[in-house]
Formats: structure tokens, C-alpha cells, sequence
């Protein structure tokens, strides 16, 4: 191999190391937004004070809905929540389990959010729901936990 192909090859491949380690060190709040996928979830994380709680230690397991799974909400849900920062907060943190938990550690059973309800989750398939929703993407790792997008906004009762 010609060296001049070598030496581009070789900083290429430094170039997409040192982006996947740069990616790797963000957490949950800088994951999702880097995802690009959960915008209105950042929106509404910011509208409910999260952000620096999901920027702490953690570890957290966040089933993060997609902006497809917002715009699913009926109209002016997402505004009547982003006005009322204690529900939104309620209906988010319902969306956190402590811990970091792995889509191949799910066990099919309830399990307490950080909200205080529980949810269901279930394994099945080699897939994951929770509630009413499935996980679209699973494992997304972040320094102070791991994402799993969901396709529905789960509401707590």
C-alpha cells in the first residue's frame, strides 16, 4: 500500500476512534440530544428542570420517547404539559428507572420508576416493551446511564 494511503487510512480511522470516544463520554441529557431523534423530550426536560438530574451521577435507565412518539399524543398535550412543569416533570420521571439496565438484563415483571409508580416491563422476542410502548432502539450508552427509545409517551395512572 502506497504510504501517503496508509498514513490517510491510519487518520481516518484515529479521526472515527477519537469521535466514538468523544461520543461515548456525554451523558443522558448530551446523548439525546446528539441522537437527534428526541427534541421534544429535550424540550420538555429543560421546561421540567431535569436537565441538571440527568446530567448528575445517576446511573439511570431512560426510555426516551422519539418525537414521532410525541407528535402520536393528541394535539396540545405536548403544550398543555410543557405549561405545567409538575405534571410534565411527573410524566418524565415516569419515564426513568434507577440503575443502568441493558436490553438483554429485562426481566419480564413491574418495576418502580423514579416518578414512584410502577410500569411493566416485558421481554419478549428479543425485544423490549414497557407499558404500552416498544423499544425502537435499544442501548444507546451514555457516561451516567443507557437509553432506550420508545415509540409511545407511557402516562403515568
Amino acid at each position: 500500500m502506497h504510504p501517503f494511503r496508509t498514513l490517510k487510512f491510519a487518520a481516518a480511522a484515529a479521526a472515527l476512534v477519537a469521535g466514538q470516544a468523544a461520543h461515548a463520554a456525554q451523558d443522558i441529557v448530551d446523548t439525546a440530544v446528539a441522537a437527534g431523534q428526541f427534541t421534544t423530550l429535550v424540550t420538555a426536560v429543560k421546561a421540567a428542570g431535569l436537565v441538571d438530574t440527568l446530567k448528575g451521577p445517576g446511573p439511570f435507565t431512560v426510555f426516551a420517547p422519539t418525537d414521532a412518539a410525541f407528535a402520536k399524543l393528541p394535539p396540545g398535550t405536548v403544550d398543555g404539559l410543557l405549561k405545567d412543569p409538575a405534571k410534565l416533570r411527573s410524566v418524565l420521571t415516569y419515564h426513568v428507572v434507577a440503575g443502568r439496565v441493558m436490553a438483554k438484563d429485562v426481566r419480564t415483571g413491574d418495576v418502580k420508576t423514579v416518578q414512584g409508580q410502577n410500569v411493566a416491563l416485558k421481554a419478549e422476542g428479543g425485544g423490549v416493551r414497557i407499558n404500552d410502548a416498544t423499544v425502537v432502539k435499544a442501548d444507546v450508552v451514555a457516561t451516567n446511564g443507557v437509553i432506550h427509545a420508545i415509540d409511545t409517551v407511557i402516562l403515568p395512572k
